[in-house]
């Protein structure tokens, strides 16, 4: 967050999925496409789309 005109903004937002799956290299150029298509399908990140930036990552654990 930062402010404007001493108000609290949100600019960024980064959303972190922590994945539980026995082998991730078995699934991780799937989980790759559907992170990259991610700010485009989510109904969330297309309403703030162009207001806040929206980024993504992912932990497999």
């Amino acid at each position: 967050m930062e402010k404007d005109g001493g108000v609290l903004v949100i600019r960024r937002i980064h959303v972190k999925y922590k994945l539980h799956v026995p082998d991730p290299d078995e699934v991780r150029d799937t989980v790759a496409r559907v992170l990259d298509m991610h700010v485009d399908k989510c109904p969330v990140a297309l309403s703030i789309k162009g207001a806040i930036e929206v980024t993504t990552d992912v932990e497999f654990v």
